[in-house]
Formats: C-alpha cells, sequence, structure tokens
C-alpha cells in the first residue's frame, strides 16, 4: 500500500519509530572529531537542486573548520552509487562520504554492504515509511514530478502527459536527466506510465517506456538533459522535472525568458529522497556532522526554502518551527492533493523495469 504524504497531511500518516540513541559520542564528541578531520566530500549536489547552496553555505558558517569538497554535482544516483564503490579503499578527495540518493538506492546499497548506520538526533521525527529502522538510509525530502515550459517558445502549456504527444510539441519535450542513471528521470517515466492507466511498480515502468517509445517515434522527446540552461536557449523547451527544480530554475532565469510550471492532472507522482554515509566514508565524523546538520529546524528549513517538503516537515509544522513565509513560497496545497507515493517496492520495480528497457524499447541515448 503506497503512503501519501500531502502538504498538510496529520502526523498520524507519518508515523515514528522509537527512536534509539544517534550514537554514544556527545554533540561536543562529534563536532570535535569532525573537526579533526577537516573535511567533507559530497557528490551530486548541485546548488539549485533542494537549495543545496544555501545549505552547503549554512555548514560552512556553522563548522568553517571543515572545508566541504564537492564532487561532480550533477551526478545521478547511480553515479553516486558508482562512485562510493569505484573508491572503496580511496582516502582521497575522490572518496565521497555521503549520499543523496533515490529512494530505491537506499536498501540496495545497504544490501551491497556500500552504507554505514547514523541515527540523527531527530530520527524520531522522520516519518517510519522512509527510514531503514536500523540506520543505513533515511528520507531527506520530496516533491513532484511537473513540467517547465519555456513561454517564448511554446505558445500553448501543455497541461498533462498526454498533450506532450501532440504534434504541436515536436523537438520539444526532454527529461531532466538519463533515465538509464538518474533517479528524477526513472521516476519521469513512472509516472507518465502511471498517467495511462497502469499500476504503480513494472506495470507503470513498461508503460512510461511504451509512452516515451511513442514520444520517441513521433519525433517530440529531445535527447537532451534538460535544465535550466537548456530550458532558456531553446534546446529543450519543455522539460520534466521535480517542482522544487523546476521553481528553482525560474527563480535562476528571472524571467528571461518566462516560464510556466504546471503539475499534471494526472500520473501525479510524489519521490522521495534518501540520505546514507558510505560505508567507506574517509571522514565519518564529518558525514555524521553533515547528517546532523541537514537534519535540524535550521537544515530542514533551508530544504524548504529550496522548494522541497524535508523529512520532518508535518512535525515541524506541528511544533511552530516553520515560518510562515516558508509555507507560502510553496505550490498550493491542491498540487499535492492528487499525488501518489509509490512504496519502495514499486520504486525498485520501476526502477529495474526503466533502466533494462530504455535502450531497446526507447532508443533515445540521452546526453
Amino acid at each position: 500500500m503506497s503512503v501519501k504524504y500531502g502538504l498538510v497531511a496529520s502526523v498520524s500518516i507519518l508515523s515514528m519509530l522509537s527512536g534509539v540513541a544517534a550514537s554514544a559520542q556527545s554533540m561536543d564528541e562529534l563536532v570535535a572529531a569532525a573537526k579533526a578531520e577537516g573535511m567533507l566530500t559530497t557528490i551530486a549536489l548541485p546548488h539549485s537542486w533542494c537549495g543545496y547552496g544555501e545549505v552547503i553555505a549554512g555548514f560552512k558558517a556553522k563548522y568553517p573548520e571543515i572545508t566541504v569538497n564537492e564532487l561532480n554535482p550533477d551526478a545521478g544516483s547511480a553515479d553516486e552509487v558508482e562512485a562510493v564503490k569505484a573508491n572503496k579503499g580511496n582516502t582521497g578527495p575522490q572518496a565521497p562520504d555521503v549520499v543523496d540518493v533515490g529512494l530505491a538506492y537506499g536498501p540496495a546499497m545497504k544490501e551491497e554492504g556500500l552504507l554505514q548506520p547514523y541515527k540523527v538526533s531527530t530520527w524520531d521525527e522522520i516519518p517510519a515509511e522512509i527510514k531503514d529502522e536500523e540506520g543505513y538510509w533515511y528520507g531527506d525530502y520530496y516533491g513532484v514530478m511537473s513540467f517547465i515550459v519555456n513561454k517564448d517558445l511554446v505558445e500553448n502549456t501543455p497541461t498533462d502527459w498526454a498533450d506532450l504527444l501532440k504534434p504541436e510539441y515536436a523537438a520539444q519535450v526532454a527529461l531532466a536527466g538519463d533515465p538509464r542513471a538518474s533517479n528524477q528521470a526513472i521516476l519521469g517515466v513512472l509516472a507518465a506510465g502511471l498517467s495511462t492507466g497502469a499500476e504503480a511498480g513494472e506495470a507503470a515502468g513498461k508503460a512510461g517506456l511504451d509512452y516515451f517509445a511513442e514520444m520517441n517515434k513521433a519525433g517530440n522527446f529531445v535527447p537532451v538533459i534538460g535544465k535550466a540552461g537548456t530550458l532558456a536557449q531553446g534546446a529543450t523547451p519543455i522539460v520534466v522535472a521535480w517542482d522544487y527544480n523546476a521553481l528553482a530554475w525560474e527563480d535562476e532565469l528571472a524571467e528571461n525568458p518566462p516560464v510556466e510550471i504546471v503539475v499534471p492532472k494526472t500520473g501525479v507522482m510524489a519521490g522521495v529522497y534518501v540520505q546514507g554515509i558510505s560505508a567507506y566514508a574517509p571522514h565519518p565524523n564529518a558525514a555524521k556532522l553533515w547528517m546532523e546538520y541537514l537534519y535540524s529546524d535550521e537544515g530542514q528549513n533551508l530544504w524548504l526554502k529550496g522548494y522541497c517538503h524535508p523529512a520532518r516537515f508535518n512535525a515541524m509544522v506541528a511544533d511552530g518551527k516553520v515560518p510562515q513565509e516558508l509555507i507560502d513560497a510553496l505550490p498550493p496545497a491542491a498540487s499535492y492533493e492528487a499525488a501518489y507515493f509509490p512504496t519502495l517496492e514499486e520504486v525498485d520495480a520501476n526502477k529495474a523495469a526503466v533502466t533494462a528497457g530504455w535502450d531497446s524499447v526507447v532508443g533515445a541515448n540521452v546526453q
């Protein structure tokens, strides 16, 4: 059964597991140990994604003794996994300490022995449905799939997935990632499949592949990874992306060109990302301190400022810890009411179907 987290869903939906002490270390001991390590290596964190620019700046300001080494900001979830694998015996700057990956990747990384457990001090307020009970991975934020449209080039804004197949959108539609490696793109395919009426999981994954095969055959699909720059340049006038990325791009573009962001009428799909610490982290204490910062009130509100719904959102709202202006800046609550949160099993089945079938079914080499 899927779990649905509305904008103002009751805290009862976000049921909590009993907290276990994060570590035998006190916070002062953890800070001292992290400062002694002196570095934190992140990967796949574009500054426009979920407000990460401000999040990283906030961590640096709080702990100036720790250098933040940022690897490959445009990497996808699969790239993060490979980076951990490739650097198992490497204590140098190419070894990630932490990862931020799609929901399906968390359990897979745990199974492969690529993560180490750590429970942050706010563990109890992370919904039980989106965290590993042993602390190997835990949900950080979520959003819904949307369309962002360059209004200088697209006269009629598409309002649903079926619209994107129309001849008027020839050579205009792109995904915000490679669907063979990017969680955002993989779940974009799932959302398209859900819009056809297919059940979430393998069925929707295959239906999504068929949908994009039809789009590619019609000449509407552009095999370019969509982002703010390609949208503005006209290479990808319509991009399927998480709402928080689309909203950040809108701010970045500042009406040059004007854009419109749409949550489709059907196939409204929400997606959760998860955090984890590499089992081979060269700076494990800095990694733990980074997690403490991300799941603190400050870190969670910075994600929210970046248009992402943080994991502790409902609990923080209930406790009056979320500034009203951050809530007001989000899309209307109605945009989330129809959102479907696929289960971990459904996400995993979809991921397997899409990554295995994209080349043979769709045949578009996204770069």
